[in-house]
């Protein structure tokens, strides 16, 4: 009774400031919407396609089981490419519900236009290489003549059954801001932590009542880029930790050890193993002679008899199913199928803990507030025993408590114990173990562990065709991808499709006489690709002279950073590596060199690119390596990965030049 007094007076009071001044006529769109139609814009240039001129979030916490939000957005259309605007979106589950959504539109000329609750429409979300069953769906209004020159905006109420008492401020995104503010009213007693990430922090200012305010104007939008870091990553927002008095098992997180325990205890039992379980795993290693052994047969059945399938109801979103469920239904997602293999570690003596991380790298970072929501992705981090020393094992985070952890993915059915894919390395994750968690950041292995390595050996004839043969031997994250794309494909004509799409983008003209491809289905092998080629008229004739380019197949140029706008963000590659190209070409009797390109020795702290091309007896033979050492290059170097790929665009083109021998 106490509880919904307090709430009847908080909402009459709320009501009065912030709800009244924004009520309008049936059919108008509401003062704080006209305010903003005649503000100055933000600043921007004439590619900018929309403008927001208003944004307000309001948080209403009424007790540590209900919270309630509005969330008002005013934006201005100025291109075609701002209709994506014109969508007013939120989204609901068991624990959050839409109480209010209403959306207007303020036409250059002539009347409002305004769409209302009952004409919105809802629909289920749902994820990428997943079968999902949520209870998450999302709410839209689509708002009329979301037009150049037009003002588009909206209004959204929700009630929310938090299961953590946290709030986030996120003010920026693509379309610049002229006004943001944030409002925040807690409970008599309550208290509250706020981190900024991505801009200084901005004092707020009582408004009474135990409300504060936080207001930021002019911040710039986000401009995508190819291969920038994750817009979660960049975005200015702020993390409001809620902190009622005399704790709560829902309080906001303060470190990243409190964002462990949460995560511990949600695990908390989901890790015993039924008589069934234990049986499986005796079974599983009984033919198995070492820890080793039995580890990557465990890891082997998670890949490849549990099917990812995320059943994701209430906090099922983050608390895994138990592992004997995940056993016996043979299905679990990602959290689902880490519980599971660490329970069956556990059987043969070998610990292991959560690694909580986000499949994208950039989202987090060490800067990054405490919070479970910046991740995506579970994954494993295995002790390994004192005396487990094996090349394989190359995935390692030597932690200073646990020692020598083994990070590894049981979800990635195509890379094996003891690697990582490209986009998990030099990635933040917490890593829950002991009483908390700690922010770690996940090993970058070797370059030379992924990459193509191309060899061939070809006859140039008097007329200039080129006949030989190639073999591709791909490793690491290149062969994980070719594996993925070619597991539902049956034909041998159309596995080896790879083949002709580098031909292509290599070769004028070209004839793929033959192909194949090895160790398709043996993921702890390298993949082969091994196939013969014609190319008519390949070298070219010069008067008395032959041109001919000893780069034959493959490309490791860019135009990335060929643009007019100086680029703001850094370069994300996917992850490590090193590719390799060795191609030998016999030349036809009666030809000499001439000329030959001169050699490339180019090194920086992120990549390296060398080449060489050389002559013995008859034979030219042109040998290159790139290799990326690290995986992102920060702005204040890109003009030197500029002048990396143009000087590997000039190797590329590069030709040798033969001449008549002289008898």
């Amino acid at each position: 009774m106490k509880r919904k007094t307090m709430w009847k007076t908080v909402q009459l009071s709320w009501l009065m400031v912030v709800l009244l001044p924004g009520m309008a006529r049936a059919g108008d769109a509401p003062a704080w919407m006209h305010a903003a139609v005649n503000a100055a814009l933000p600043p921007h240039d004439e590619k900018t396609d929309a403008v927001a001129l208003y944004s307000e979030d309001i948080t209403i916490v009424v007790s540590d089981s209900k919270i309630k939000t509005i969330e008002r957005r005013a934006y201005k259309i100025l291109r075609p490419g701002g209709r994506e605007y014109g969508i007013a979106a939120t989204y609901t589950d068991s624990n959050r519900k839409v109480t209010g959504m209403r959306a207007w539109c303020i036409p250059a000329q002539g009347k409002d236009y305004e769409v209302k609750d009952k004409e919105a429409m809802e629909g289920s979300m749902g994820v990428e290489d997943g079968e999902l069953i949520s209870d998450l769906k999302e709410k839209f209004l689509r708002i009329p003549a979301a037009d150049p020159g037009n003002v588009v905006g909206y209004e959204i109420e929700t009630e929310e059954r938090p299961y953590i008492l946290q709030d986030s401020w996120g003010f920026q995104g693509r379309a610049p801001v002229r006004e943001a503010r944030y409002v925040l009213q807690l409970p008599a007693g309550w208290e509250y932590k706020s981190t900024w990430m991505n801009h200084a922090e901005v004092a707020p200012t009582s408004i009474g009542g135990n409300q504060w305010q936080w207001v930021v104007n002019d911040v710039a939008g986000i401009r995508r880029e190819d291969d920038m870091p994750p817009m979660r990553g960049l975005a200015a927002q702020m993390l409001v930790a809620l902190l009622p008095p005399g704790g709560s098992d829902r309080r906001g997180f303060k470190n990243w050890s409190d964002v462990g325990v949460w995560e511990t205890n949600l695990a908390q039992g989901r890790r015993d193993a039924s008589p069934e379980l234990k049986r499986k795993v005796a079974e599983l290693t009984a033919n198995s002679p070492t820890t080793l052994a039995k580890m990557q047969a465990l890891a082997q059945f998670l890949q490849h008899d549990i099917r990812y399938v995320a059943i994701e109801l209430g906090i099922g979103g983050w608390q895994p199913h138990p592992a004997n469920d995940v056993f016996t239904h043979r299905y679990g997602d990602c959290k689902d199928k880490a519980t599971l293999l660490s329970a069956m570690l556990k059987e043969i003596g070998v610990d292991s803990y959560y690694l909580i991380i986000n499949a994208t790298r950039g989202a987090v970072s060490p800067s990054t507030p405490p919070q479970p929501f910046w991740f995506n992705h579970v994954i494993l981090g295995i002790k390994l025993p004192e005396d487990m020393k094996d090349a394989s094992l190359a995935a390692v985070y030597s932690d200073p408590n646990l020692g020598r952890v083994l990070i590894f993915d049981p979800t990635d059915e195509m890379t094996p114990l003891g690697q990582l894919r490209g986009d998990l390395q030099a990635n933040y994750g917490l890593l829950v173990a002991g009483d908390g968690g700690t922010l770690i950041r996940s090993p970058a292995l070797s370059p030379a562990m992924n990459g193509v390595h191309r060899s061939g050996k070809f006859q140039l004839s008097q007329n200039g065709t080129l006949t030989g043969n190639v073999v591709e031997v791909m490793y690491g994250d290149s062969a994980m991808r070719q594996r993925y794309m070619l597991r539902a494909v049956a034909k041998d004509t159309d596995r080896t499709k790879y083949v002709d799409a580098v031909l292509s983008h290599s070769l004028g003209t070209y004839q793929l006489n033959k192909a194949s491809i090895g160790d398709l289905n043996l993921k702890e092998r390298p993949l082969q690709y091994i196939y013969s080629l014609t190319a008519e008229t390949y070298a070219k004739s010069a008067g008395d002279l032959v041109l001919l380019r000893p780069r034959i197949i493959g490309s490791k140029s860019s135009d990335l950073l060929e643009k007019k706008e100086p680029r703001k963000y850094p370069v994300e590659f996917e992850g490590p590596r090193k590719d390799a190209d060795s191609f030998e070409i016999t030349l036809p009797a009666g030809y000499a060199v001439d000329e030959l390109p001169p050699p490339v020795n180019s090194d920086y702290s992120f990549a390296s690119y060398h080449s060489k091309t050389e002559m013995d007896g008859s034979v030219l033979r042109y040998t290159r390596t790139f290799e990326i050492k690290e995986v992102s290059v920060p702005v204040e170097q890109l003009d030197e990965l500029k002048k990396l790929y143009r000087t590997i665009a000039s190797d590329e083109r590069n030709t040798a030049v033969l001449k008549p021998k002289v008898n």
